[in-house]
């Protein structure tokens, strides 16, 4: 049984991706990913690389996450199996380029200024 292995980011979540042959078991940090990304909408990020391949049910993937919010991990581990697939499959690339699958998406939250109370905010200016 051969394993593929990849890794995705998104702000500061890490994803670490492991693709073998399959019935379509998404499991993510030990757990079912349906329990671990409780909505639909982002059950269907993680989902969304497969649906663009049409190789839904053709794949167990066990992941590893750490770091950021739900969504940023969510996004991250779609990052590492997109690139998971091309890894696979070759021909995968011109399917997920066009949905931008496989662009490390590069937003980062912007550091907090010195004499301000958040990066862009200001304290209120007073005249008198």
């Amino acid at each position: 049984m051969e394993v593929t292995n990849a890794t995705g980011r998104r702000k500061t979540a890490v994803a670490r991706v492991y693709l073998s042959k399959g019935k379509g078991n998404i499991t993510v940090n030990k757990k079912d990913y349906k329990v671990f990304f409780p909505t639909s909408i982002l059950q269907g990020k993680v989902q969304q690389a497969f649906v663009a391949t049409e190789t839904k049910d053709t794949f167990d993937v066990k992941v590893n996450v750490y770091g950021g919010g739900i969504n940023g991990q969510a996004e991250a581990v779609r990052h590492a199996i997109a690139r998971a697939l091309v890894k696979i499959n070759e021909d995968n690339k011109a399917l997920m380029k066009p949905e931008s699958l496989l662009t490390r998406d590069p937003r980062m939250v912007e550091r907090k200024k010195p004499g301000q109370p958040k990066a862009r905010k200001k304290f209120q200016f007073s005249k008198r």
